[in-house]
């Protein structure tokens, strides 16, 4: 019944580009034509060799049919790969990995640039290890080695096909090449003259055809049998091997094994660190743990000289399988993001972004940091849902992190992450977790990060946090017994002078700028004086003319910021972040026996560039001459060693008085259980109190009250500063008490210093 009756080609399930779309994909050599298609149920891309059967061509269509079944019953990574089939009596069709004939890629590639000896050399290597395999372990004889018979994959590999004139060495005949005289150049000699010539061995006539193979790769068809005389563009060291593949006597031709050993060999054509890279990929799921480690640590270095093709569709793969199943762990995330160069926005939302989420989870604290560093690499990839729900939950972690550099990089990723945080995510949890790494964290550099930080994302802020937070952070770190955050401080108040009502820079911003005026560092004050001048030319701008204000005052309430403003923002005291991040990294490190740093008075470079004043001497005078102490094992707070070690009792002294006190900052955590959300009193808590040392006129030291203006409220209510003038707080006798008790301290010490004699100044115990 006609019900019963299916058209084969119909159902196919797999669409067949019509023929003469891609005229340098549909026409070839040989009885196949080559046709792109797409998977019907998957879409997935591939390539289909059609074949049409054609009245009183019985000859063709069995060797047609005979290659058909080669292809599907041969499986080997050098040979094309088949995926599906289909054989009537009108057609026959093989499915197969989508690729694109060797001719095409060459021509390509010439079009574009010149072809990479690199990438000839790999496919070369893959090409002979497939006849090794056909000659070697099947006793097959290709018996079509030519340009027309090798196809290239997506990723840049060569892929042996063609195997339409395939026989066995035991008992079988070559198959006779009837209406294809092109083919007829590519055979041996003792082929052509077969009663002059000597009978070689079972690869010969394969090997010459590789021969013919090599010269057209790098000089293009092959016009005749002759030009094989004429090297051409064949480089020096494949010449040789060459030679021998294409000499008249079939006997001295190699076995294809031996080939590929002599050109593997020392100075050969395939000894380089591309064929060396596929060949570990091939074998990396036997490679010991520490093998895989090293060789993806080396990886990132030779990438820039591999092709992108192959970086795309086989490095790519091979990575995230390492992650996925193996233990590579970080090592992977630098050749990872060199190769995400390479992919557009959907391809690394599809293969890069799920691994990156997923790796933020990960408690390795190696592969984290790395994350932080290489932030800038995949931010533009991340939508603002996924940075919200999955990758900002695992960010703040690292704000509690007992390790110092995780935390300086959670800090400065801030920068990148905040165009997208959530509104509550960035005026709430962030707001909480940079109050309290700016009054209680123990590294100056990660304090000073933490107010550079923030005057860089005041503009994404809205109005009632800017409001709230920003004087009273910026204020704090006025009050920094490190040098650097007391800069950052100031420059925190200019770079975002425009959020500022005039109210706020007469009555707030003014008071505790001339306080600073009178910092033992001299760069610190030349700072104040610049952003003092440039808030009293605001003030006196609109004093002359109050229309003025409208304009002076227009982001001061804004809602969102402009990029111009963002921009501005960012590049303030880039020097904090970037200079600040060498000593956090000394500071982190371990007493190795490094290299020591040898600064001037002050304590501080002119430029503070490189290096800043360790937080333990920056309220004291400052030394003429003093030598960086990276920290200890056993996780010591990083100071000076400005006297003799091993006097236990006074360095405990010392820090009780130079170190930093919870109690000086005030007690976050306690403030936090008592209310849900972000609370002005989180960056109104007690300064810093530490006093600075004076040099008198004699010579001796004098203890004087610490500069500045205490922040013990709302900077916003004239009631507090009414207050000020009143009867003593709790607070202030708090405070008073704890100044008397450091003075106290600071005055013994003082004396015990004097009784000593001159301090050695540089001098440090050598382990």
């Amino acid at each position: 019944m006609w019900f019963f009756s299916r058209d084969p080609v119909r159902d196919f399930p797999y669409e067949v580009e019509p023929l003469g779309q891609r005229p340098e994909e549909a026409s070839g050599l040989g009885l196949w034509r080559l046709r792109s298609g797409k998977s019907r149920t998957t879409g997935d891309l591939v390539s289909i060799f059609t074949y049409e059967v054609k009245p009183n061509a019985e000859e063709q269509t069995q060797v047609a049919r005979a290659a058909f079944k080669r292809l599907k019953t041969l499986r080997h990574p050098n040979i094309l790969t088949y995926v599906d089939g289909l054989e009537t009596d009108k057609c026959l069709y093989i499915v197969t990995e989508p690729v694109m004939p060797l001719g095409t890629h060459l021509k390509s590639k010439a079009d574009s640039g010149g072809l990479n000896e690199l990438e000839v050399s790999w496919g070369l290597h893959q090409i002979v290890k497939a006849l090794c395999f056909l000659v070697n372990d099947c006793s097959l004889i290709h018996n079509n080695v030519c340009v027309a018979s090798v196809f290239v994959d997506r990723a840049g590999e060569w892929k042996l096909g063609g195997l339409d004139y395939m026989f066995s060495i035991q008992g079988g005949e070559s198959r006779p090449r009837k209406g294809i005289a092109e083919l007829e150049k590519y055979d041996p000699p003792e082929q052509i003259e077969s009663s002059s010539k000597a009978a070689g061995e079972k690869w010969s006539a394969d090997m010459w055809r590789l021969g013919c193979l090599i010269w057209e790769v790098f000089n293009g068809p092959l016009p005749r049998p002759s030009s094989l005389r004429s090297l051409g563009k064949i480089p020096k060291s494949l010449v040789p091997h060459y030679c021998e593949l294409v000499g008249a006597n079939p006997k001295i031709r190699p076995n294809p094994s031996k080939f590929l050993q002599n050109c593997c060999g020392p100075g050969g054509f395939m000894r380089n660190s591309f064929v060396e890279t596929n060949l570990f990929l091939e074998e990396i799921q036997i490679k010991e743990p520490n093998e895989r480690q090293n060789f993806f640590q080396k990886l990132s270095d030779s990438l820039d000289a591999f092709p992108e093709s192959f970086c795309r569709h086989k490095i790519l793969p091979q990575l995230l399988t390492a992650f996925e199943y193996g233990s590579a762990g970080a090592v992977i995330l630098t050749p990872l993001f060199k190769v995400g160069k390479f992919l557009n926005a959907e391809e690394y939302q599809q293969k890069i972004i799920p691994v990156i989420v997923k790796m933020f989870s990960s408690t390795d604290r190696a592969m984290r940091i790395r994350l932080l560093q290489q932030m800038e690499h995949f931010i533009q990839y991340l939508n603002e849902p996924t940075v919200n729900t999955q990758i900002f939950p695992h960010v703040v972690h690292g704000f509690l992190d007992t390790n110092p550099a995780i935390r300086e990089q959670t800090v400065k990723s801030m920068l990148l992450l905040a165009p997208k945080l959530s509104e509550t995510n960035l005026n709430v949890e962030l707001m909480k977790h940079f109050a309290r790494l700016q009054a209680k964290d123990e590294q100056g550099p990660i304090r000073c990060n933490t107010t550079v930080c923030l005057g860089k994302i005041a503009p994404y802020l809205n109005p009632a946090t800017r409001q709230r937070v920003l004087i009273s952070a910026f204020s704090r770190a006025t009050k920094d017994p490190f040098p650097p955050s007391r800069a950052a401080g100031v420059l925190g108040f200019a770079a975002t002078h425009n959020f500022y009502s005039m109210s706020d820079c007469a009555f707030k911003i003014l008071p505790v700028l001339c306080a600073v005026t009178t910092d033992p560092e001299k760069s610190v004050r030349d700072q104040t004086f610049k952003a003092i001048r440039s808030f009293l030319t605001k003030l006196e701008t609109v004093s002359e003319d109050p229309s003025m204000l409208p304009e002076m005052e227009k982001d001061v309430h804004a809602a969102s910021t402009s990029p111009g403003i963002a921009a501005a923002a960012g590049s303030w005291a880039g020097w904090a972040v970037t200079g600040v991040s060498s000593l956090t990294s000394k500071l982190i490190r371990t007493n190795a026996g490094g290299s020591q740093t040898v600064l001037g008075r002050g304590g501080t470079e002119e430029a503070l560039g490189s290096t800043v004043e360790n937080p333990k001497t920056a309220a004291g005078p400052s030394p003429a001459a003093a030598t960086l102490d990276p920290i200890a094992p056993a996780s010591r707070p990083a100071g000076w060693d400005t006297e003799e070690e091993g006097v236990e009792e006074e360095e405990e002294e010392e820090n009780s008085v130079d170190r930093w006190d919870d109690e000086d900052w005030g007690s976050l955590e306690h403030e936090e259980e008592e209310s849900q959300g972000l609370a002005d009193e989180d960056w109104n808590t007690p300064e810093w109190s530490e006093t600075p040392q004076v040099k008198t006129s004699q010579g001796k030291t004098k203890v004087e009250a610490s500069y500045g203006i205490e922040a013990t409220g709302d900077w916003g209510s004239e009631e507090n500063w009414e207050s000020l003038d009143s009867g003593p707080s709790k607070a202030e006798l708090a405070r008073k008490k704890r100044e008397d008790r450091q003075r106290e301290m600071y005055a013994r010490r003082a004396e015990r210093k004097a009784a000593r004699g001159p301090m050695k100044l540089g001098a440090r115990k050598v382990d």
